[in-house]
């Protein structure tokens, strides 16, 4: 509940019920589907951290595409393949 009022009702101006219900559903959606931030890559403790990219080239080249939720209060982050 807490992360709810932090992130999404404190930066949002509500207008009515609809407008309030329809922010609570969308924000559920990207809080439940949206993947943990816990480090590089979600790498847990007991798995090996991925490859560290070193090449200045394919460093310029990382395709990182956002995604604004909810008028751009949360966004998602995907790298494309």
């Amino acid at each position: 509940m807490r992360t709810c009022r932090r992130e999404l009702l404190d930066r949002t101006s509500i207008l009515n019920q609809r407008h309030l219900l329809h922010s609570l559903r969308e924000y559920e959606v990207f809080y439940n589907r949206h993947p943990p931030h816990q480090g590089i890559a979600n790498a847990r403790p007991l798995t090996p951290l991925p490859e560290p990219i070193t090449d200045p080239h394919r460093l310029a080249h990382l395709n990182i595409h956002r995604r604004d939720r909810l008028g751009g209060i949360p966004h998602e982050y995907d790298r494309a393949a």
